[in-house]
């Protein structure tokens, strides 16, 4: 389970440097291959390639009315590898659907990670925190 925040740098060429704590495990689960690709809320989703790969067949057997969000998931979809230095290349093409430029953040969400544009990010949960909990959050408690 990858959980937590991580405040990142893109490098001028789009390389990011993984978090020390995640490299291991990524490492251990999926040999540093990983995939990228868009998320509907202005982020991208990175994947350990084998859990890419389950959710790719599942999405690859949407019906053809789901054709368009085939193409958001599928269609953008980019494997990407380790480097020597632990460090992956974000596309430009991923980059400027994001809007990513210099400062993200990793956010690690269970079994994949999201990686947003800083104000982007904190734009979006100040905007989630206005609107209230969810009807079906309503009783969540710690």
């Amino acid at each position: 389970m990858y959980q937590g925040c991580s405040s990142l740098t893109l490098d001028a060429k789009g390389r990011m440097s993984i978090p020390a704590r995640h490299r291991d495990a990524l490492r251990a689960q999926c040999g540093g291959q990983l995939t990228l690709t868009k998320h509907p809320h202005g982020c991208l989703l990175l994947f350990p390639r084998p859990v890419w790969e389950e959710h790719r067949v599942r999405i690859a057997a949407w019906p053809l009315a789901a054709r368009s969000w085939q193409r958001i998931f599928l269609g953008s979809a980019t494997d990407v590898d380790f480097d020597s230095a632990d460090r992956i290349l974000v596309s430009p093409e991923l980059r400027t659907a994001a809007r990513l430029e210099k400062e993200v953040m990793l956010l690690g969400m269970g079994s994949h990670f999201e990686l947003w544009n800083s104000a982007t990010l904190a734009q979006h949960e100040q905007e989630t925190i206005a609107a209230g909990l969810p009807d079906g959050l309503k009783d969540f408690t710690f």
